[in-house]
């Protein structure tokens, strides 16, 4: 897991103290306006998940991770589903580190052309 590269864009985030971690700091942070990046653990509930969508709409944009509650304990030290980044640069970062995450995990899966033959 610690190679992946938004493991270690939100490690680094959380060690520059610029990461809200749950649904009500991230909301709160939100709604002041100090969050750049929400980004959601991918096994967050269907409810959770619409209602994070309902407060950042319009707000900060809303990002779902490949990532699971139990793999982002890992550095948040507890089960989280919901993370707030609040830092435009970090956000950035964290954002290029995704693209990066879903590239390599796109070159993992084997072409379905290939097996046909």
């Amino acid at each position: 897991m610690a190679q992946d590269p938004l493991y270690g864009a939100l490690s680094l985030t959380r060690k520059a103290g610029k990461l809200a971690m749950g649904f009500d700091p991230v909301k709160d942070q939100v709604l002041s306006g100090k969050a750049f990046l929400v980004l959601t653990a991918a096994d967050l509930s269907p409810k959770t998940q619409k209602r994070v969508e309902l407060y950042c709409q319009d707000l900060v944009e809303m990002i779902p991770t490949p990532l699971t509650q139990a793999q982002l304990a890992g550095f948040a030290r507890k089960p989280v589903g919901v993370l707030g980044v609040l830092d435009s640069n970090l956000a950035a970062l964290c954002k290029n580190a995704l693209l990066k995450s879903a590239a390599a995990a796109a070159a993992q899966i084997p072409n379905q052309e290939d097996k046909s033959e």
